[in-house]
């Protein structure tokens, strides 16, 4: 499992819960399983600042900026997770179809409003949250990487590795959040080192 983000979120998240349905994970940002209790609290001012469309997302306001202007909400957030990359229009196209869901501008609210404590959960999910919110570890081995120029992990992540109690291994990139764009191959060899270590190359 590898991903980033979102993404990231859900790798870790299965990973922690079904490590026999996972072989090994990259994860770019480190224990990327949202610790509800912590979201909740006030952070620094760095980081309010860099998650500053989390909080316009908690009003009704906001999630009219976002469905009237998705597309150019969703822009500003790259180049500001991002600021040294140059995707073209045509990769920022390809992507903001998605932006077109149905369901994309509810998904995105709820979300950001349920991990600020102002949306419930779905009852179904609560022994599943229940367990994430005791922040299990994540036994199976795993590469964490880390871009320099992330304002989302200010600092880094290096710290997390104590979450990480199988194979384990933290690496950081000269790049911003979108690290797969923008440091293909360092992602790639991050996925072959977690993929040498379940096989026999290991």
């Amino acid at each position: 499992m590898a991903g980033y983000d979102w993404g990231g979120l859900a790798s870790c998240v299965l990973a922690a819960l079904r490590p026999d349905r996972v072989a090994g994970l990259v994860a770019l940002g480190g224990y990327d399983v949202i610790d509800v209790a912590a979201q909740r609290r006030p952070q620094a001012p760095g980081l309010e600042h860099a998650v500053w469309y989390q909080h316009l997302l908690q009003s009704e306001r906001g999630r009219a900026v976002l469905e009237t202007h998705r597309r150019e909400l969703c822009r500003m957030l790259w180049h500001q997770w991002s600021p040294r990359w140059r995707f073209d229009d045509a990769l920022f196209a390809r992507t903001a179809e998605a932006f077109d869901n149905p369901d994309f501008v509810d998904v995105v609210a709820h979300a950001y409003r349920h991990a600020l404590g102002n949306a419930a959960g779905d009852p179904a999910y609560e022994a599943l949250e229940a367990t994430l919110a005791a922040r299990p570890p994540i036994t199976v081995p795993a590469v964490t990487v880390d871009g320099t120029d992330d304002p989302l992990k200010p600092g880094g992540t290096a710290d997390h590795a104590g979450m990480f109690t199988g194979r384990h291994e933290h690496r950081v990139v000269d790049v911003g959040h979108a690290l797969p764009y923008e440091a293909p191959a360092a992602f790639a060899d991050a996925m072959l080192r977690v993929r040498a270590w379940t096989t026999s190359a290991g």
